[in-house]
């Protein structure tokens, strides 16, 4: 999710990252995000800003001008509301609730595809959250990204001589897919059914399927052309 984190630098791509993913050339490719894809991100921020006296209020698709002290109708600032998005990924992040149907969909795309979970989460935070993978049924190559994920889809569906997919809540990361990757095909999850009336969408470049069993046949659909 995160679709307001601070701006980070560009990340550079290397070949023995890469190497770690286990990427088949011989085997189509899934790229999916986490966050509002496969866990249930705004709600375990909000619980986690509930222990800290914070309201989390969904009002629009977007994170730090949620953030409310009890009563007030300003949002909280947004550097302090930084500082608990930071928090909350060293803290609080692997008492997330996964998406519902997220692991059986993957473990059904599993037997077409490789997969290779992709999350724009602090570098602190990469233990954690591989955990929270395996503990939940979704123990496949973890790689954090920084900033657009486009230029690293690329990379990664590059190593496949077939079909590759992306699925990400954000519109963002979905047209920088677009961009470097256009043969990738994109789609749009957004898990919380809170968000999915704010939720920006491109229908016309990126299919948008909110429940995870209809996405998983239109993403083995996809790779099977």
């Amino acid at each position: 999710m995160n679709p307001n984190p601070p701006a980070p630098p560009v990340q550079t791509i290397r070949n023995s990252d890469l190497d770690l993913l286990g990427i088949a050339p011989d085997r189509p490719l899934v790229i999916v995000d986490v966050d509002e894809v496969l866990g249930m991100f705004m709600a375990g921020f909000g619980d986690f800003l509930a222990g800290r006296g914070l309201e989390f209020r969904v009002q629009r698709f977007a994170l730090f001008q949620n953030i409310f002290r009890p009563g007030e109708t300003d949002h909280l600032d947004v550097l302090e509301g930084r500082r608990h998005f930071d928090d909350f990924f060293r803290l609080g992040a692997a008492d997330m609730t996964p998406a519902k149907g997220a692991a059986a969909a993957l473990r059904g795309v599993s037997d077409h595809a490789s997969l290779v979970i992709c999350s724009n989460a602090p570098p602190a935070a990469r233990l954690a959250r591989a955990r929270w993978l395996g503990r939940h049924g979704m123990d496949y190559p973890l790689m954090l990204n920084v900033g657009p994920k486009g230029p690293l889809a690329a990379a990664m569906a590059a190593r496949t001589a077939h079909a590759s997919a992306f699925v990400d809540d954000l519109i963002s990361n979905l047209d920088s897919v677009a961009d470097a990757s256009p043969q990738t095909a994109r789609f749009q999850h957004v898990a919380d059914e809170r968000l999915r009336p704010l939720a920006p969408s491109k229908p016309d470049l990126h299919r948008r399927i909110d429940d995870w069993p209809t996405l998983a046949d239109a993403i083995i659909e996809a790779i099977s052309r």
